[in-house]
């Protein structure tokens, strides 16, 4: 999920009081935090906010510092407020397996915190990115007195099995071009022109290890869509002009 306004401003952009607002200050910057610009706590009352703003710590992490690590323990619930994260697991040879991308306004650790267990997976940041972290007790409290933020996880719990079932599905297709094709129907979202697009596109080698390929094969896949027009690259966004043609060729590439 993108969030549909920045989240974070530095001082120098004046806003009016909020309650929802709160600033720390991060390796010696003051960062504005406006909490209702949180998708998940958007709902949030005003008592309710005023917790969360008590008890809430922002934290900044260098690209490709870890973020969270796989193993450790569901201490909070985290929300992504800037740059971009990748979920990743590693196998027991050594390799790193790319499982998805977090975008501005996603939250993870979920999972371990609701079971109380550690973490099943390891997050790694892409770019500099700016986090908030929530401590457990606080987030638990949410879970069941918030019925907006109760009622946001439900659903985020039900798209995530439903996610997760077509990744297994996508990484079970023996043709790698295929699974390439798959790979970026799944992320695509529709325009109401009927064209599409996928927001904040990961890196070739970042696509390649989320689906079990290499780069080389991956950077192919796209240069033939764009050949035949059904995409067209900007910057880190990707346009899927004829999302009809994508669908066929997952079905027969």
């Amino acid at each position: 999920m993108n969030a549909a306004a920045p989240m974070s401003d530095l001082p120098d952009n004046p806003s009016p009081p909020d309650p929802a607002a709160l600033q720390e200050e991060p390796r010696q910057q003051n960062i504005h935090i406006h909490l209702r610009r949180i998708p998940l706590l958007s709902g949030l009352s005003d008592e309710e906010v005023l917790k969360v703003k008590q008890d809430i710590r922002i934290r900044q992490y260098a690209k490709r510092d870890v973020v969270l690590h796989k193993g450790g323990s569901g201490d909070g619930l985290l929300f992504l407020l800037a740059g971009s994260l990748q979920v990743i697991d590693v196998t027991e040879d050594g390799r790193a397996i790319g499982l998805r991308m977090l975008q501005p306004g996603d939250f993870f650790g979920e999972i371990a915190l609701i079971n109380n267990s550690t973490r099943s997976a390891s997050v790694v940041a892409m770019s500099e990115v700016l986090v908030a972290f929530l401590p457990a007790p606080t987030a638990l409290h949410l879970f069941s007195h918030s019925p907006s933020v109760a009622n946001q996880m439900l659903r985020h719990l039900a798209q995530k099995i439903q996610r997760d079932s077509e990744f297994r599905a996508l990484l079970s297709i023996n043709n790698t071009v295929k699974r390439i094709y798959t790979y970026i129907a799944l992320l695509q979202q529709k325009n109401p022109d009927g064209t599409a697009k996928v927001e904040n596109l990961p890196t070739h080698q970042d696509i390649a290890n989320m689906i079990n390929t290499s780069r080389e094969t991956v950077t192919r896949a796209l240069l033939t869509l764009q050949q035949q027009g059904i995409v067209q690259k900007d910057s880190h966004k990707l346009i899927i002009l004829n999302p009809e043609a994508l669908q066929k060729l997952t079905q027969s590439a």
